[in-house]
């Protein structure tokens, strides 16, 4: 026991002149919901699953509530989370048919083991029966309750450091990428390759989405790849901006891919992903 006057110096904070909280034996909180929601998206948008009925893929976070926060007590480090979640998820069968639903977390918390989570998954309204509901509601909820495990992972690790919450998005500027390649067509042709559904859905080998106009949407790949036409000069989260230059070049013309913003770090992938997947692809499928 201490002697008079001699007292615990961790609780005799407003005795301090800077009123510090020695050895954080008082209580503190810092929000990490902000972060908590953007981990969660970009863990549940990792989750594909495949069978012999297709595949499925999380598409989208269309609900994320609640909050999460780090206390700390007499230098012990306490979580305290809760969640209720809506993903949205498309489907594709083995012939092509593409089916659409919901997935539901309820009780995402720090009261609750990963086992006890309730994961449930439906189709759209007014979607046909699906043997791809099934798969969701076996391997996908498995995938979504992985995915859910690795959040509570992250946010115990690295989250727990002094200072405030992380951030996801990186303080480095954006990166971009110049790619010319050439194909056997004309301008105009290769134009409508990049602004037709159905000539994106040949060289995709997949069903796609494509308004051809400024400010129109277009989704391809099973969602993976999506945007907007930001302008379409004839003979054109995270987001990138990108240009295509046709060039008529004789019998021939060339094609210059332009990207910029993209994100840090991605170049050569992104790079490499417009040869393998749209370069190779349509040469493959027009004979170009």
């Amino acid at each position: 026991m201490a002697k008079w006057g001699e007292g615990d110096p961790r609780w005799i904070v407003e005795e301090r002149a800077d009123a510090t909280n020695v050895n954080n034996w008082h209580w503190t909180e810092r929000d990490v919901s902000g972060w908590s929601c953007d981990c969660l998206r970009r863990l549940l948008l990792g989750v594909r699953i495949q069978g012999d009925e297709g595949a499925c893929t999380i598409t989208d976070l269309s609900r994320c509530d609640g909050e999460a926060s780090i206390n700390n007590r007499k230098g012990k480090l306490i979580y305290i989370y809760e969640w209720a979640l809506t993903a949205n998820w498309l489907g594709t069968s083995c012939s092509g048919v593409k089916f659409r639903g919901s997935l539901e977390v309820s009780n995402l918390s720090d009261e609750n083991d990963l086992d006890e989570l309730d994961i449930s998954a439906a189709l759209a309204k007014d979607t046909p029966p699906t043997p791809l509901l099934g798969l969701m509601k076996t391997r996908g909820v498995q995938e979504v309750r992985r995915a859910l495990g690795d959040y509570i992972t992250q946010l115990k690790s690295v989250t727990s450091s002094p200072g405030p919450a992380p951030k996801v998005t990186s303080s480095s500027s954006p990166s971009s990428f110049t790619l010319t390649e050439t194909f056997q067509t004309t301008a105009d042709e290769l134009y409508r390759t990049f602004t037709t559904q159905m000539f994106v859905e040949a060289f995709t080998r997949s069903a796609a989405v494509v308004d051809g106009c400024r400010g129109g949407r277009f989704q391809m790949m099973d969602g993976s790849v999506s945007g907007t036409f930001t302008q379409l000069v004839s003979l054109h989260d995270h987001h990138a901006d990108v240009m295509l230059t046709f060039a008529p070049r004789a019998e021939q013309t060339e094609l210059t891919v332009t990207c910029d913003s993209l994100p840090v770090g991605t170049d050569d992938i992104t790079r490499e992903g417009w040869r393998r997947f749209y370069f190779i692809a349509i040469k493959q499928t027009f004979g170009y």
